[in-house]
């Protein structure tokens, strides 16, 4: 009785175990079976090689070991990286054909761009005349005119340019008059050299060589300086600037100045050597148009050193006031 008892709890134990761990769902590996256990299929299949027969230096090869010997780099294009030849582009670049527009458009649809293209780019021509003063000087004693024009034809680079001054007394003789005709050349974007030749009629007539530059200055004063070589072997020069300070859009105020030097004495025109006289002045104008401008101003003009000298010799004044009306115009 008691060996059948016996018998029957060894029978019990084993099937109560496993009843235990339906009940938790699944039984827990132990720490060496879950080593064991593949994470995924890949990781079972590695597991599965045999590492042993694998040549792992080429799979260490460093990058900068590889042998680029091999490999045919003949259809690779170097020419992008090749540094640009500093004088000027490549001969390929001339192979194709002058005007590819045409192919597309047609000679006669692109030839009016051609000619627009060219002219903006050198090949302008064009003229105007400034009248840059015309006006009646009024002081004590003496009222006297004055005019001042130049104008120029030509293109961007070469001009013909001809200018022309002088004043008189109303009512009197002209006292000066002079006229020149000038080939001028740009030097640079804001400045031209100019040469030619002066004549001047008044107050006796002779001849001059001129050498001079006109153009624009830093903060935008015209300049214009010019070295006259008479026929008589005198040697003078003057300098003339002026500003336009715009106060709106039609009114604008112009100060002036000109400087006259001569290298000798020139007793004919009574002048002494070194500066020769100064005149300055401010003008305010009003553009009725912008080629058509009468203004109203005050001047100032003094004869310096010697031939300030002869000026009191002779019983003139050499210096004096003036009230300006005159007008500006161009065309």
């Amino acid at each position: 009785m008691c060996a059948l008892l016996l018998a029957s709890i060894a029978l019990a134990a084993p099937a109560a175990a496993q009843d235990h761990d339906a009940h938790a769902g699944h039984a827990m590996p132990s720490a060496s079976e879950e080593q064991a256990e593949p994470v995924d299929a890949t990781h079972a299949e590695h597991g599965s090689m045999d590492h042993s027969t694998m040549d792992h230096g080429s799979m260490e090869r460093e990058p900068e070991e590889m042998d680029h010997s091999a490999m045919d780099h003949s259809g690779m294009d170097h020419a992008a990286d090749a540094p640009l030849d500093a004088s000027g582009p490549p001969p390929r670049a001339f192979e194709g054909p002058e005007h590819a527009a045409d192919a597309i458009y047609g000679t006669e649809a692109m030839a009016p761009s051609r000619e627009a293209l060219a002219r903006e780019n050198g090949e302008f021509t064009g003229g105007t005349i400034m009248l840059e003063r015309l006006e009646a000087r009024l002081r004590n004693g003496e009222d006297l005119y004055l005019w001042d024009a130049q104008g120029w034809y030509g293109g961007d680079i070469d001009k013909l340019w001809f200018k022309s001054e002088g004043e008189g007394a109303f009512g009197g003789d002209v006292e000066n008059a002079e006229v020149q005709a000038l080939w001028s050349h740009a030097i640079g974007p804001w400045f031209d050299l100019q040469a030619g030749a002066r004549y001047d009629f008044e107050p006796d007539s002779r001849g001059h060589a001129v050498l001079g530059l006109q153009g624009l200055a830093p903060y935008m004063f015209e300049v214009d300086a010019a070295a006259f070589l008479a026929d008589t072997g005198d040697v003078t020069a003057r300098i003339e600037a002026e500003y336009d300070q715009r106060i709106t859009q039609r009114l604008i105020l112009q100060p002036r100045a000109e400087v006259n030097l001569s290298a000798q004495d020139v007793a004919a025109r009574h002048l002494g050597s070194g500066v020769t006289s100064i005149e300055a002045g401010v003008r305010l104008r009003y553009e009725i148009a912008r080629e058509f401008a009468p203004y109203i101003g005050v001047g100032y003009e003094a004869k310096l050193g010697e031939t300030a000298d002869i000026a009191r010799a002779d019983g003139e004044d050499p210096d004096s006031f003036s009230l300006l009306v005159g007008l500006r115009a161009w065309f």
